[in-house]
């Protein structure tokens, strides 16, 4: 998910506090929503002077258009009458795109405070630094950032007897609403002093036992669950045969593009990258 061009990202409450605004509220990782109508499922975030729950402290996390945003973490899961507090990923088709968006840059930056209270090097409670982008020891002096943890994506191609084909994978518990397998591209986190390119093929070899040729970029996605940045390549197959990690890959297949499974919700970058993969081939 990406921010929305009309999004301006701020890290303090602009001084005086406007009245007003959207409250994305979370409370043990889920969410506060009101129903927008009883008989559909769109759901919207509270708007207002402040949050309908019980909450710390907010935070001015930047502004859509002209509304300021805030991100407050409340004190309690107990919803008031009319709201539910729900998981980010089972909204992604419930609220518009661009607030699924500003909610997960909300989720981070609680989500980064709630970690850091206290400094890594001497157990000291931290400070706001840097105009609230950083928390900062005063007894040592150890400042930290908002974690970002890098993560390759890769989807394998190849021609098959029948026409193009991707290598696509399930793991272990990768299910559906419905219960169908969800099969996507591999995907990895990168290690100490390793580059990108080093780990597409070290996962690709690790999780699948393949080999792959040169890499093509294909794009990147924050991805806050919890503070991932994704970047996605495409590759070409060069050799091997599937043997799926134990405890990692439930099952790996190549599939024609015409006749793919279950795939990632459309706001991932991983089904960005499967449906240019198809596009690509249709040329």
């Amino acid at each position: 998910m990406s921010l929305p061009v009309s999004f301006t990202p701020l890290w303090s409450a602009p001084i005086p506090r406007p009245p007003g605004g959207l409250w994305f509220v979370f409370a043990g990782g889920k969410l506060l929503t009101s129903a927008v109508a009883s008989q559909t499922d769109d759901r919207a975030v509270p708007e207002g002077d402040g949050p309908p729950v019980p909450a710390d402290g907010p935070r001015c996390i930047g502004l859509l258009g002209e509304v300021p945003c805030w991100a407050s973490r409340a004190h309690s899961e107990a919803a008031p009458p009319g709201f539910t507090f729900e998981p980010l990923r089972r909204l992604f088709d419930c609220l518009p795109d661009e607030l699924v968006a500003v909610a997960g840059r909300a989720a981070q930056v609680l989500e980064f405070e709630r970690t850091h209270r206290y400094c890594g090097a001497c157990a000291t409670p931290t400070e706001e630094s840097d105009g609230g982008r950083a928390r900062r020891c005063p007894a040592c002096g150890e400042v930290n950032y908002p974690r970002l943890a890098p993560a390759m994506m890769v989807l394998v191609t190849r021609e098959g007897p029948g026409g193009r084909e991707l290598l696509l994978a399930t793991g272990v518990r990768r299910w559906g609403p419905g219960g169908e397998p969800i099969y996507s591209a591999l995907a990895g986190f990168v290690e100490p002093s390793e580059s990108l390119e080093d780990c597409v093929r070290r996962e690709v070899d690790e999780e699948v036992g393949l080999r792959v040729g040169a890499l093509r970029y294909f794009g990147s996605q924050c991805w806050p669950f919890p503070h991932s940045l994704m970047v996605a390549f495409l590759a070409e197959y060069a050799g091997g045969e599937i043997h799926c990690q134990e405890g990692e890959i439930a099952d790996a297949q190549w599939f024609a593009v015409g006749r793919l499974p279950a795939l990632p919700h459309r706001l991932s970058v991983a089904r960005r990258l499967i449906d240019h993969a198809v596009a690509e081939a249709a040329r």
